[in-house]
């Protein structure tokens, strides 16, 4: 087997490995952004209204 075939291998294979390093940084990045909009959407949730006393009749118009 030529050498310079190896050395071409060895180093296509670790430009493949960076490549995956990057891009696995970059999804856990875009999850980590995903889940502080997730927190905030969850946090700008208004309170629901307090439930009417026991024996009164209510409608619920809460949509």
């Amino acid at each position: 087997m030529d050498v310079s075939a190896i050395a071409r291998t060895a180093t296509a294979l670790s430009q493949a490995r960076v490549a995956d390093e990057a891009g696995t940084l970059v999804l856990r990045k875009a999850l980590d952004i995903q889940a502080q909009s997730a927190a905030q959407l969850l946090q700008a949730i208004p309170a629901p209204p307090p439930a009417a006393p026991a024996g009164k009749h209510l409608i619920d118009t809460y949509a």
